[in-house]
């Protein structure tokens, strides 16, 4: 049996005693300084319900993008946008890509909905005894709400979704979560409201918490249709000269090659029909402090291109399962709040225009990337600006 064990302190365990003791193990048992690792101008006492067992940082390069022209309801002016990738050539597209959309007057911005789901499932008998359980459901939601609403200062449940299969209720308790990502509040108010359903349904019922229906942490066409997290659209039309000067490429040639592009994403069964929205929504993830796995349903995207009659083109990307923060979690530790404050983002009634700025970084580094695609620049880019090699 191994004799290894990782260091800790019951009583203080962010303090310095207890963090040079599991780097000294590091360095004993594998021969690595943590030269870096261990350096950091961060206070760890501000750490614990962010970290376990502590022993330094990661530094990811921070480039800023922009500036980044929003013309939205929460987000309105330019804005600079902290980009944290080691990816090069990244930064840079899309940079292109806010100057092009910034020369045609910028990206409208829209929010569409907002909400975070815990999902139980509810077992019975038989179907029908599943059927009436979910007509009850229906006629005792606001007491229902009114346990969830005990839990939590900030959220509140707004509708309960249903899905009958078999002698099973798939449920989505659907919350409005503040400046919150929610997932922590949902799953505390949900499990005081299965709490009182089973205290007061007059049958029996048999319940789990989490029946695989949030899709936590994964892609799923339901988060896509009915919206997890924030669902934002960012919009712009494109004079056809504009694109020609900036992007060497005609809109022509642009909507040609979305239509291949569409034919590619239906047969491949992704998540989107885009180039890289993953790309700019982790990059602002990890600077911003968001739940890095969030990307996993963040980065599905619709999106829609239209050339005009005189030859402009329109083009839009709608992100139905954004989910975002800009108070608690990772957000409020030193280098994030620093990139959110960057934005004017951090803090309460900010969520909302961290996600248009987000939506419309994504729509530029699109159209960025998808130019320098058909213009056959995108290789010489990478070769350029994207080459590091020991």
């Amino acid at each position: 049996m191994s004799d290894l064990k990782i260091p800790r302190d019951r009583d203080d365990d962010y303090g310095v005693a207890a963090v040079k003791a599991r780097q000294e193990l590091v360095r004993d048992r594998t021969g690595s300084p943590l030269e870096h690792v261990a350096s950091h101008s961060l206070d760890p006492a501000t750490l614990p319900g962010n970290i376990e067992n502590f022993v330094g940082v990661a530094q990811v390069p921070i480039g800023l993008a922009g500036p980044l022209l929003v013309n939205g309801e929460h987000a309105q002016g330019e804005f600079l946008v902290p980009l944290a990738t080691t990816e090069g050539t990244l930064v840079a597209s899309y940079s292109r890509g806010m100057k092009l959309c910034r020369e045609a007057g910028g990206i409208t911005t829209t929010v569409l909905d907002d909400r975070m789901q815990r999902a139980p499932v509810f077992s019975f008998e038989s179907a029908r005894e599943a059927r009436a359980f979910g007509e009850w459901l229906d006629a005792n939601f606001e007491p229902i709400a009114a346990a969830a609403q005990t839990t939590t200062s900030s959220g509140k449940l707004l509708e309960i979704q249903q899905f009958s299969v078999s002698k099973l209720l798939y449920t989505r308790f659907n919350y409005s979560t503040g400046d919150a990502a929610g997932q922590n509040m949902t799953g505390k108010a949900t499990f005081a409201a299965c709490a009182w359903i089973k205290q007061n349904y007059p049958g029996e019922l048999h319940f789990l918490l989490e029946g695989q229906f949030a899709t936590d942490k994964k892609t799923s066409v339901v988060n896509m249709l009915h919206t997890r997290g924030k669902r934002v659209v960012a919009e712009i039309t494109l004079p056809a000269a504009l694109v020609e000067e900036h992007m060497n490429v005609s809109t022509d040639k642009l909507w040609a090659a979305r239509l291949r592009g569409q034919l590619g994403s239906i047969m491949s069964v992704t998540n989107n029909n885009g180039n890289h929205s993953a790309n700019g929504i982790t990059a602002v993830f990890i600077a911003t402090g968001q739940d890095v796995a969030n990307v996993a349903e963040s980065s599905a995207m619709y999106g829609f291109t239209e050339l005009l009659p005189n030859g402009d083109l329109y083009a839009s990307v709608t992100l139905p399962s954004l989910i975002i923060a800009t108070y608690g979690g990772g957000t409020g530790l030193a280098t994030q709040r620093e990139c959110l404050e960057v934005m004017d983002c951090y803090g309460s009634g900010k969520v909302r225009k961290l996600a248009e700025i987000i939506a419309a970084t994504v729509l530029a580094g699109e159209l960025s990337l998808g130019s320098a695609v058909v213009a056959e620049e995108w290789v010489q880019a990478h070769d350029d600006l994207g080459r590091n090699r020991p």
